[in-house]
């Protein structure tokens, strides 16, 4: 009998759709092809990576581990299985339906930089960056969360409420993805022009608002089956709670992004469509950590909260940071996962085991803050300096679609100029 989390996983690929038709869209139209054969590579090189050494890192609950001993205590710091996922029982066992999830997982996760660092990352470079992140950053932070890892031995060993919980990975696809689009974001710099010689951002719209909404609807869908399976496969939730968890991840995301689209109107006199998708993609990442212990208003809340920073964390960033996210990815994936992890501490219902549950939360986000962000940093610091990161200033006014690709995405009609920017 096939196991319900295996037709939740065959949604997952819509949300790498998404996302991938939303990164393009809000860049220029003479990048849209480069986005679209980045997202199939990054997709390929994540999954590959993680095939061969990610899911040894990982494992999963209940598999071989590797311990370490404080204060008497096992602290399970890295899974300890075969590379090539060799040996993994591929008759429906847990082991092979998590593999497989965690081959789409990280993808998901490898994408989402390509929102921050768009228009200015070299297609080869940013192959390599997904190897690492699916080979190393992810899977160590994912062995912790949904591995049986030591966050998710907070209550056992120390009385943490349920341990560190993210059902569908606000922490460990979102944030893990944020957090690096914002380490390429510092590495790479701003892109060609958006700022001026007094540091003040020049507006450089998207090119299609057509795909960027319908990315959203894909993401949406793909959402759908992120949390269900995450909730069956990490939470061990009863098939039947699957109906919260879709009324959740739903009434997050339309939440979140009717809150964007009210500030928008209220601030602009009109409402803004790339944000306005952006705060409903937020609304998703926020709804994933707790999906299945969350009740309706309770997300309701959380989609609100999410909605409403995600414009003003895209200001500041911009304005006040100086740091250029062409696609919103830090603010809607690095901020709202976080605030989704703190949100399932406040608002999560697990019963008689609610108390301190806040605390294993901040101790996942401190440990996402304290060690992914640095890792994260630090290995595409090295990469940086062995394989350059950044395109040339002649490719990036070129467009990277003719530069590394030989050909627009749209030859036959007129793509967006530098003209009106500043030297």
């Amino acid at each position: 009998m096939t196991h319900p989390a295996f037709l939740m996983i065959l949604l997952i690929p819509l949300a790498i759709a998404g996302l991938a038709l939303i990164n393009s869209g809000l860049g220029r139209s003479r990048n849209a092809a480069h986005v679209m054969m980045s997202s199939l590579c990054v997709t390929a090189v994540a999954a590959i990576a993680y095939l061969i050494f990610g899911f040894a890192w990982q494992g999963f609950a209940g598999g071989p581990a590797r311990l370490m001993y404080i204060s008497g205590r096992p602290w399970s710091w890295a899974g300890a299985q075969p590379l090539f996922m060799a040996g993994l029982d591929w008759n429906a066992s847990p082991g092979a339906l998590v593999a497989w999830m965690q081959i789409l997982c990280v993808a998901l996760a490898a994408i989402i930089p390509i929102g921050a660092a768009t228009e200015r990352w070299r297609l080869g470079a940013m192959c390599a960056s997904a190897a690492l992140l699916a080979a190393i950053t992810y899977p160590l932070f994912g062995h912790a969360a949904w591995g049986g890892g030591w966050l998710a031995q907070l209550g056992a060993n120390y009385g943490l409420g349920q341990g560190f919980v993210d059902s569908g990975g606000s922490g460990v696809i979102q944030a893990v993805g944020g957090l690096t689009a914002l380490s390429m974001a510092w590495i790479l710099g701003p892109r060609r022009g958006k700022y001026t010689a007094e540091g003040m951002p020049m507006a450089i719209p998207g090119h299609n608002a057509v795909f960027v909404l319908l990315g959203c609807l894909l993401a949406w869908f793909g959402w759908l089956g992120l949390n269900s399976a995450g909730a069956l496969l990490f939470s061990n939730v009863a098939v039947g709670r699957l109906v919260l968890v879709s009324l959740n991840t739903t009434v997050a995301a339309g939440s979140a992004g009717l809150a964007t689209a009210i500030v928008t109107r209220v601030r602009f006199s009109r409402p803004d469509a790339s944000l306005t998708a952006n705060g409903w993609v937020a609304g998703l990442a926020a709804s994933s950590a707790g999906c299945a212990f969350v009740p309706p208003a309770g997300a309701l809340l959380t989609g609100l909260v999410a909605g409403l920073l995600v414009p003003f964390a895209i200001e500041t960033l911009e304005l006040r940071l100086s740091i250029d996210d062409p696609g919103g990815a830090i603010s809607v994936h690095a901020i709202g996962g976080i605030w989704g992890l703190i949100a399932v501490g406040i608002l999560g219902r697990f019963g008689p085991s609610d108390s301190w549950q806040w605390l294993a939360q901040f101790v996942g986000i401190a440990t996402l803050l304290g060690f992914v962000l640095p890792l994260a940093y630090g290995l595409n610091w090295v990469l940086n300096r062995f394989l350059p990161q950044r395109a040339t200033p002649e490719a990036e006014r070129q467009g990277l679609d003719l530069s590394e690709l030989g050909a627009g995405a749209y030859p036959e009609f007129m793509t967006h100029t530098d003209e009106f920017l500043p030297r």
